[in-house]
């Protein structure tokens, strides 16, 4: 599969062929109205393709305007599986902004020394936490402050008072990402195949899986800029990859190159919270005639789901890297989810397969507690495992409250939800006060997202209307994370007429 562009909205048949390991791809983003059975994530909606197999993926686009992106949604695979999706306007209309003199992908990334099935497949014997990466990387390449790749650092060369379009990705593995370009503003113009107000920052904050849409005004001296990105990490005593990452603007005309380095942006320390969640606050959708949205005023349906690192004992032939011969999980409303292992959910429901999953997951926590307090109880360190889903009934209007908890080091969580994008209508710091909260949520312009990161030891409020039936993932976007069962699966019932119903599916889906 290849980076993937669209000129209008329609379908994309993609032929799959795996040559290695069993793989699946999801479409990031692309809400697939109506036909789960190529969203792709394993055991959720299909089973392995396996190697030497094929199977044909019908993709296909409804609301989705911007760019998205496509990864490998197996173990960690995606660390090098992964594409981007760049959806354009329908022919007629253009962008909400000036067209820009040339758009650019950049897909930020992370790199390990090993292959990076041997760095997952280390995690889960262990049961300690990941290697941390070895560098992050702009369009492949670390860049000039690591030893490897000075003479390959990726270069954009631009003309002095011109646009530029910047698509961007973050499909790093474990870390949110800051971003800037030394001596420059950028604009974002959208978030998640969707477009935003414009919106001018010295820097962004990206999550894995999110994408951007950010204009770049070519506005300085002539001369060489770096642009930088470095992680995000704010969970006390987690190690992680503090090195930086560059790439270089290279100004076009009749000028002497400095001999000395390019000067680096200002980016946050690493540990600042507030930097952190700079753009939640500030994002708004367009919202105008051309772009109109719908945000669910009237909610049929209230859920309160907590988001919680955990452990549990380590199985009786294992030894694992935890005190008591534990090792890490994580779970959403205190379970951890299990992957079915001889099926995938979305065949089980389809045909009324007995065993392979419960219904019973619950519309709020089973355990309630000071969520983001200090010294909790070492009990609720450890959750149920399951294979628990909440079936949604068609067309219901959802509040969906996210709370982080503090139960082992509180951190961020990039929640990601499939076949549906959400307006993001409130967040805030601390536990969710229900009586006052909801008073100051954004009901008029909130952005539209399929990925939205939970601030550290806080909440995020999102509304949805379940228009697409089928089964459609929830988890966290940070790999070891979901690797531990920070997750979940929604089911989508059908509605009344044929047009709410899902369709039926490929006569070539991949068996267990």
């Amino acid at each position: 599969m290849k980076n993937t562009l669209l000129q209008c909205l329609g379908i994309l048949f993609l032929n799959v062929l795996v040559t290695c390991q069993a793989l699946r791809h999801h479409k990031h983003g692309v809400n697939q109205p109506r036909y789960p059975w190529s969203d792709g994530p394993e055991y959720i909606t299909q089973c392995p393709i396996r190697p030497g197999g094929k199977f044909s993926q019908k993709v296909i686009f409804s609301e989705e305007e911007g760019t998205l992106w496509w990864h490998a949604h197996s173990d960690w695979s995606r660390a090098t599986v992964h594409g981007m999706i760049v959806v354009k306007p329908t022919p007629g209309t253009t962008y909400p902004f000036p067209k820009p003199h040339k758009e650019v992908p950049i897909i930020l990334g992370e790199w390990w020394k090993k292959d990076i099935v041997e760095v997952y497949n280390e995690f889960r014997r262990t049961g300690g936490d990941a290697n941390i990466s070895d560098a992050y990387t702009i369009n492949g390449q670390p860049g000039d402050l690591y030893p490897c790749s000075s003479n390959e650092t990726f270069k954009l060369r631009v003309d002095y008072g011109k646009t530029y379009l910047l698509r961007m990705v973050n499909a790093a593995v474990q870390d949110m990402l800051f971003f800037a370009i030394s001596k420059h503003q950028v604009t974002i113009v959208g978030t998640d195949g969707n477009y935003v107000k414009p919106l001018k920052v010295d820097y962004i904050t990206i999550s894995p899986g999110q994408t951007m849409d950010v204009l770049l005004e070519a506005n300085q001296p002539l001369g060489q800029y770096y642009m930088a990105s470095k992680a995000y990490s704010s969970a006390t005593g987690v190690e992680f990859d503090n090195t930086t990452t560059t790439a270089i603007i290279q100004y076009r005309g009749n000028y002497t190159p400095s001999s000395t380095t390019p000067s680096l942006p200002s980016l946050p320390a690493s540990d600042d919270i507030m930097a952190s969640i700079n753009l939640i606050s500030q994002l708004r959708s367009l919202n105008d005639n051309q772009h109109q949205i719908d945000v669910p005023l009237n909610i049929t349906t209230n859920l309160f789901f907590t988001t919680s690192i955990n452990t549990l004992p380590c199985s009786n032939d294992s030894t694992c890297a935890l005190p008591g011969n534990n090792r890490l999980s994580a779970s959403m409303n205190n379970i951890s989810f299990q992957l079915p292992s001889n099926n995938n959910i979305l065949q089980a429901y389809y045909n009324n397969i007995t065993g392979v999953f419960g219904e019973n997951f619950p519309n709020v926590p089973p355990l309630l507690f000071d969520f983001t307090g200090n010294n909790l109880p070492a009990y609720l360190a450890t959750p149920s495992v399951a294979t628990e889903v909440n079936v949604l009934e068609y067309n219901s209007t959802v509040e969906l409250v996210l709370q982080a908890t503090n139960v082992l080091p509180g951190t961020e969580h990039p929640i990601h939800l499939h076949g549906h994008s959400f307006y993001v209508v409130g967040w805030g710091f601390g536990n969710f006060d229900k009586d006052k909260d909801p008073l100051n949520y954004n009901l008029v312009d909130p952005p539209y997202q399929n990925t939205v990161a939970m601030p550290k030891n806080g909440w995020t409020a999102i509304r949805f209307r379940a228009k697409n039936p089928g089964v459609w993932f929830v988890h966290c976007h940070l790999e070891r994370h979901v690797s531990w069962g920070m997750a979940m699966t929604f089911i989508v019932k059908n509605g009344d007429n044929t047009e709410e119903k899902m369709l039926p599916p490929p006569l070539d889906m991949p068996q267990c």
